[in-house]
């Protein structure tokens, strides 16, 4: 059986638009489904980032707790078969809570190394499915800056499987914009 592993950022509740559509991903792909709600994931600090850039085996009991969210997130990573992410724009990026939950999984010598080429992803690549909304900034236009960089940090880590459904203009048509949205998710193959 798959294993989905389901990330929701919205802050609207069951008012959200990506929450619908990733209702509809879930649903289209079947499966073991793994839910993480990015609200209340704890921001990276100084301490964090010193965690993890010491050796694993030279880490203090401090250390270790601050890492423990992090080590958490990234084994959910590598247990799915394929991620499903509601991506709602937020002026203009992706949401607090996504880029909490982004900072948390971006951890050296776990999810990308450091090489003399450049950086290298760590984690095997699966399929991972973005429902993108937003009320009128439309995919891909110069001041999206939430699909590219998505695409780039997940890249970054080693998934390049990056597929997205968009439901742009919901401020103008929530309903067409669903909709559209919804089409695409049954163009998918699953």
């Amino acid at each position: 059986m798959t294993k989905i592993l389901r990330i929701d950022s919205s802050i609207k509740g069951g008012a959200s638009v990506t929450r619908k559509l990733t209702d509809g991903l879930v649903a289209k792909l079947g499966g073991d489904v793994a839910e993480r709600n990015a609200q209340g994931i704890a921001l990276i600090d100084g301490a964090w980032v010193g965690a993890a850039y010491t050796p694993a085996d030279a880490r203090s009991a401090e250390q270790k707790a601050a890492l423990a969210l992090s080590d958490e997130l990234i084994a959910e990573l590598k247990a799915a078969d394929a991620i499903v992410i509601g991506a709602p724009v937020y002026n203009f990026g992706v949401t607090g809570p996504l880029k909490a939950w982004i900072d948390q999984i971006c951890r050296v010598g776990e999810t990308f190394a450091y090489t003399e080429t450049g950086p290298k992803g760590l984690l095997s690549d699966k399929p991972v499915y973005v429902a993108y909304a937003s009320g009128g900034v439309p995919m891909g236009s110069a001041y999206d800056f939430s699909s590219a960089y998505l695409r780039q940090v997940l890249g970054f880590i080693g998934l390049t499987n990056v597929q997205f459904v968009a439901a742009e203009g919901v401020a103008a048509n929530e309903a067409a914009a669903i909709a559209r949205a919804e089409g695409q998710i049954e163009a998918l193959a699953a």
